[in-house]
């Protein structure tokens, strides 16, 4: 029963309650108490009376008619306020308990006032919430709460109820279903913010001691069953490769070896700094996925975690880093610092500031201020550990108005010097046709040209640069074929890159008539194809499928050379390093059959007459005497020319040059090469012919007597010439045809006009014989499978050579830390893009820059810009930078020089290193780390995790620095590695017994 007081007298009992009714405004979050209202009036009767002794004295506060039962208590619904209670101020009810009492049992009915979207209102019916723990899912208690009490007084009262242990990471889920349940994230919310209403269920779950929560999916990696006892150094465990996240596994190494971040998380002070309401953070989520995986690394019971969350926030957040592209670590690095201040930010409602201009205050107090400034606006552990003070110094050109801005940093981007000069490894394919490709290692400018690749190439090889054609092959095709004039940034260093070089030309022959020398030249792109043995009838056409094998080349040939027999001929001499010609004892007549096929597949150079080149041609000894081979028009050897002689390759004739390719001869009959097919060859060198010089390989050799040949053609023969090669001979021929196929031998290869891609076949001119170009020509070989296999040599085509500059180890560049950084603090001029407004000259100015470190934080981090964009190239710089592992001192490039009575404050330890592999277009990140309780050094490759040592830790891949005060810096106090471990000895993969066990390897490297 409640202890009652004397109260005053009846008309002061009147006067006191009325006026407190009166006089109480709602405020949100204040206490107001239900009475019921026939007792309520039965007072205000019995004070209005006057009689202390009135049978209307109302006794002891009795709500008992507000409920619906005795037992639990549970107010009547739809409770209506003056008739069935009323509410009365908490100051009002305790002047009315002391005086009256409560009826044993009751409880008093205290509710909260709420602040609705429109108005305040006092809470009739609490929320009223089912209790229990993630691990205990049936031990479930009921309790009610207010809409304006806190998510937090919630939580103490679980942890109340369930005996839960002190100092435990808790987290709380509302179910509101059987499927559906949301994390409470925000504990300072009221109830009513937090969208908890009655009959829903909160759970609470505790931390587990490896790092991970009981709701969550196992994010670990594990060797066997037997891992389950894991134990190893906090700290030291790999991050598994979602595919392609290299980049963010290597930042997430760096930050958990960042001592004062890590501790900072595994203490749990960010619980108590989350910042649920400010636009430009994450609401708490970026710090708690990050949260999580710091705690899981650092509990000593995984040999890897899956940070497959993380990542997924990381995506919801920045939509850049959605999917499993591959990202740069830096960009990575500085969304996740931002994101956590942002998440973190002690300042709840930033104020506007305006800035001010140094305005020749001294720089001390300008820096000061613009430090107050920033922290008005940015207070968080990221800005007490990784946030400096830069000093901006802008001068106008003109008026030579100085502007001086101290501005935060968070890194230093430092640039690294740029080469003007870029090596290119190409291939030089040589007009000899013995000689094998030579691959050169050549130094370019990086904005040069084409032309300067062949320039450089030239002082090589000895060719002129214009006598070079560069092109890029990719697949037995050429991707494309380059001009002198375009720039070397459209050439990758991946590109396969080949040069070939094409004949002199017109220049530097003796005797030379007005005809031949205008005769046009043409750039043939050659392809080899392979036929199949069956035609390709799912293409729509009966042609027979074919498929490009081998090197693509360049061949520069005459006009009139572009026909089968031409260039049959040209093409047969080029290949001769890696194609057998056939000797006479292989010639096989054709049948009538054999020439109906070869009209099928487009082969016309079969099919002419006694008449149209069946006598011999000259031949060649080794002496280079001319003789002559009767029936052999399509084989006869092409004589070479002195200054590159060659072995031959049939083993059954010595008189067969292996650079022989066929030909008729023109010195026989002049009417027999009338329609430019055949042209006849001899070592003359005073007479040499046009056609001759023009091709590929060809030499100098030829005769005057064919060019007179084409002069003087004859009408007549020229009909017959077309009738024979016409691809449907007329019925009265077709005897003829057949005999004259018997007396020759079968060609290895057949010719098509194709396009770039060596696909599509192209239409031919002069009734099927000569090929007619518009535009870049492209012909392939086609070779029967068979013939292929047994004139085409495939391990001697591929075969190539290496000059002597390839042997020379190109001088790698190298330099010095500071040196980056004294680069990063001289003085620049503003590009046209981005000018400063002067306020003097009242418009934009190209003024110059300069940027002066004026403060430093506790830990630095120094980006390397390795990656140059312009717009001119893109490249990756793959500079040595030699950076200290111990005592980086930025005493002479700081400007605020303060000493202190123990180490100064500008000297640095290195903590962390993300490295970088590969190019602009693919690689892999890595890292190299210190552990802060052991001060052992890590490699970390993913989920793998090898002990390293100082001396591999500064190499051409590093990317990002990570450096620590050294007056910040806490010595460690776990016990070293043993020293029996090697340092490559991979710590976080199954020993060999366990493998052979069959237990699961918890490293499988993905390759970026």
């Amino acid at each position: 029963m409640t202890a009652v007081t004397e109260p005053p007298g009846l008309e002061t009992q009147r006067r006191d309650i009325e006026s407190l009714l009166q006089g109480s405004e709602l405020r949100a979050g204040g206490s107001w108490y239900m009475v019921d209202q026939r007792w309520y009036d039965q007072w205000k009767e019995f004070v209005e009376t006057g009689d202390q002794n009135s049978s209307s004295f109302p006794g002891q506060i009795d709500n008992s008619e507000l409920f619906e039962d005795q037992d639990s208590y549970h107010l009547k619904e739809r409770l209506v306020e003056n008739e069935d209670f009323m509410l009365v101020p908490a100051e009002a009810w305790r002047k009315l308990l002391a005086w009256y009492g409560l009826v044993e049992g009751q409880p008093a009915l205290e509710r909260k006032v709420v602040d609705l979207p429109s108005t305040l209102k006092v809470e009739i019916y609490p929320v009223e919430v089912y209790l229990c723990l993630h691990s205990n899912m049936d031990t479930v208690i009921t309790a009610c709460f207010s809409r304006a009490d806190r998510i937090y007084s919630l939580q103490e009262l679980m942890c109340r109820e369930f005996s839960v242990q002190q100092g435990a990471e808790c987290r709380l889920w509302m179910k509101s279903s059987d499927t559906s349940c949301e994390r409470l994230r925000n504990v300072h919310v009221s109830v009513l913010d937090a969208c908890l209403t009655s009959g829903m269920t909160v759970i609470m779950e505790m931390r587990n001691a490896d790092g991970t929560w009981p709701s969550s999916k196992p994010q670990i990696m594990r060797c066997s069953v037997e891992d389950q006892d894991y134990r190893g150094q906090p700290g030291v465990c790999g991050l598994s490769n979602l595919g392609n996240t290299c980049f963010m596994n290597s930042a997430l190494q760096c930050l958990s070896n960042t001592p004062p971040l890590t501790e900072y998380f595994l203490r749990s002070a960010y619980l108590e700094e989350l910042n649920f309401t400010n636009p430009l953070g994450m609401k708490g989520e970026i710090a708690e996925a990050f949260a999580d995986v710091i705690k899981q690394m650092w509990s000593g019971r995984h040999h890897s975690v899956v940070p497959r969350i993380f990542k997924t926030k990381v995506g919801h957040f920045a939509s850049q880093f959605l999917g499993y592209q591959q990202h740069d670590s830096q960009e990575l690095l500085s969304f996740l610092l931002d994101g956590l201040h942002e998440d973190l930010n002690r300042v709840k409602n930033k104020e506007y500031i305006e800035l001010r201009d140094a305005g020749g205050r001294p720089d001390q107090e300008v820096a000061d201020e613009a430090w107050r400034n920033h922290l008005r606006r940015n207070d968080s552990v990221i800005v007490d550990t990784f946030h400096g003070l830069f000093k901006s110094t802008l001068v106008c050109p003109e008026c030579h108005k100085v502007s001086v801005t101290f501005d935060p940093f968070c890194y230093l981007s430092v640039p690294l010097p740029v080469s003007k000069d870029r090596v290119m490894e190409v291939f030089f394919v040589s007009l000899d046709p013995s000689a094998k490709p030579v691959q050169h290692r050549l130094l370019v400018p990086k904005a040069g040209k084409v032309s300067d690749l062949c320039s450089a190439l030239a002082q090589l090889t000895s060719v002129p640069a214009n006598q070079m054609v560069v092109a890029d092959v990719f697949n037995h095709r050429f991707y494309k074929i380059y001009q002198a004039d375009e720039s070397l940034s459209c050439i990758l260093d991946r590109d396969d890159i080949f040069v070939y070089e094409l004949s002199r030309g017109v220049g530097g022959r003796e005797e030379v008539n007005q005809e031949e020398e205008e005769e046009e030249e043409v750039v043939l792109g050659l392809y080899l194809r392979e036929r199949s043995h069956y035609r390709d009838y799912g293409s729509g056409s009966s042609s027979y499928g074919t498929s490009l094998f081998g090197h693509p080349l360049l061949l520069s040939v005459p006009r009139s050379l572009c026909t089968q027999e031409g260039l049959y001929t040209l093409v047969l001499h080029r290949l001769a390093r890696y194609v057998r010609p056939p000797d006479p004892s292989e010639e096989v007549e054709e049948v009538e059959e054999e020439v109906f096929k070869t009209q099928t597949n487009g082969i016309s150079d079969d099919e002419e007459g006694e008449e149209n080149g069946e006598t011999a041609g000259p031949s060649q000894h080794g002496d280079g005497q001319v003789v002559s081979q009767p029936d052999a028009t399509a084989l006869t050897t092409l004589p070479s020319d002195t200054n590159h002689a060659q072995p031959s390759l049939d083993r059954s004739s010595e008189e067969t040059s292996s650079s022989a390719a066929s030909t008729s001869s023109a010195s026989s009959s002049a009417n027999a090469n009338a329609s430019g097919e055949t042209i006849g060859y001899s070592n003359a060198s005073a007479s040499t012919s046009h056609a001759s010089t023009s091709h590929a390989g060809a030499g100098h050799a030829s005769t005057s007597q064919a060019g007179a040949g084409h002069a003087a053609g004859d009408t007549a023969e020229e009909d017959k010439q077309e009738e024979a090669c016409s691809p449907i001979p007329a019925a009265n021929e077709q005897q003829a045809r057949r005999k004259s196929c018997r007396k020759k031998r079968r060609s290895l290869f057949s010719i098509q006009a194709v396009n770039s891609n060596g696909t599509t076949e192209r239409g031919m001119g002069e009734g099927g014989l000569a090929f007619s170009f518009t535009s870049q020509p492209y012909v392939a070989i086609d070779w029967d499978p068979d013939m292929k296999k047994s004139y085409y040599n495939e391990n001697e085509a591929e075969k190539y050579t290496k000059h002597s500059s390839m042997d020379e180890s190109q001088q790698q560049m190298s330099l010095k830390l500071q040196e980056c950084i004294q680069l990063f603090t001289t003085t620049e001029t503003l590009e046209e893009d981005n000018p400063w407004y002067c306020p003097v000259c009242k418009r934009h100015q190209l003024a110059t820059k300069k940027l002066d470190l004026w403060g430093l934080p506790e830990v630095l981090i120094i980006h390397l810009k390795r990656f140059s964009y312009n717009k001119f190239s893109r490249e990756k710089l793959d500079s040595l930078v030699h950076f200290p592992l111990r005592d980086l001192d930025f005493s002479d490039c700081l400007l605020r020089k303060k000493l202190t009575n123990g180490e100064p404050p500008s000297r640095y330890d290195l903590i962390a290193v993300s490295n970088h592999y590969g190019g602009l277009r693919d690689g892999h990140y890595t890292s190299y780390s210190r552990n802060k309780d052991n001060g052992q050094w890590y490699y970390y490759d993913d989920s793998k995790v090898t002990f390293a040592t100082e001396d591999q830790i500064v190499t051409n891949a590093a990317y990002l620095l990570f450096y620590h005060r050294q007056d910040k810096i806490r010595h460690p106090t776990a016990p070293g590695p043993a020293a029996s471990h090697a340092p490559s000895t991979d710590i976080t993969s199954c020993s060999n017994q366990e493998a052979e066990q069959g237990g699961a390897a918890c490293v499988t490297m993905e390759t970026d």
